[in-house]
């Protein structure tokens, strides 16, 4: 025959062991994102249990449902670079400014990959 453990005790001996749980209030979804698919759970019960420095987030119930990935539509990434970062990076490296654009727009505007990224 199993004995039950009551909550008080459970909680006591999770902190003896450096665990600590606590339950997240209001969640209405948590959405699982993955290249091909989001996995989308409409009201679940999320608890989060830290031990040893992680964060375990738990998840449970709640209705579950699929769908195609929604993917944020952003600026182009040529609209987002200054003709200042342009220059600065053209002449940290000695490159021109069209090849300083092009790594800025492959870095997405990082100033310092870029200019590595010419360098190398």
């Amino acid at each position: 025959m199993q004995r039950r453990i009551n909550p008080r005790d459970a909680k006591r001996m999770m902190q003896r062991m450096g665990m600590n749980m606590e339950g997240v209030d209001d969640v209405e979804e948590v959405i699982i994102r993955t290249p091909s698919k989001e996995i989308v759970i409409e009201g679940p019960e999320v608890a989060i249990v830290q031990m040893q420095g992680q964060k375990i987030f738990q998840v449970a119930g709640g209705n579950v449902t699929e769908r195609a990935p929604q993917r944020k539509t952003a600026a182009s990434p040529a609209a987002t670079i200054s003709e200042e970062d342009v220059q600065l990076v053209a002449g940290q490296t000695g490159k021109s400014v069209d090849a300083a654009r092009k790594a800025l727009i492959e870095c997405e505007g990082d100033l310092a990959k870029a200019i590595l990224l010419l360098q190398s």
